[in-house]
């Protein structure tokens, strides 16, 4: 029997994320499946694209968005950022992943603090991604 989890990403990279990180990002989306695997990932930490939607049972489906926002407008210019949102539908499984995922965004979060969070499905806790300096606090699942 397997446990599920909800998984939500939700958070801002800066607007000079590598596009090595952004076709990544995509690939695992399932926003370019045009590239069977990106350069730069490691097979056995990313070995398929892990934050597909599709396949959800959680209320409100699935959904996986990556895209350049305008953050605000300075005298100096306008300031982009890209902004993540992924809730998807998880198999544990999945779980041996999500160090991986989290180590290619934690780099280039753009802001401390809250980007995520992991859930079993049948139960109320979340715990939550927190992102500092470049990297995340171990999330015990």
């Amino acid at each position: 029997m397997s446990d599920h989890y909800e998984l939500v990403f939700s958070t801002f990279l800066h607007d000079d994320t590598p596009a090595s990180v952004l076709a990544a990002l995509r690939w695992h989306t399932g926003m370019d499946d045009n590239v069977k695997n990106p350069e730069g990932l490691d097979p056995d930490d990313h070995p398929y694209p892990l934050l597909l939607p599709g396949q959800s049972r959680l209320p409100g489906g699935d959904i996986a968005s990556l895209h350049r926002s305008v953050l605000e407008f300075t005298s100096s210019g306008t300031r982009y950022e890209w902004e993540l949102f992924v809730r998807i539908y998880w198999v544990d499984d999945l779980t041996l992943h999500l160090d991986a995922l989290l180590e290619l965004i934690a780099p280039h979060v753009a802001e401390r603090g809250y980007g995520g969070y992991i859930r079993d499905v049948h139960d109320t806790e979340v715990k939550p991604f927190k992102f500092h300096d470049g990297t995340y606090d171990p999330v015990e699942i």
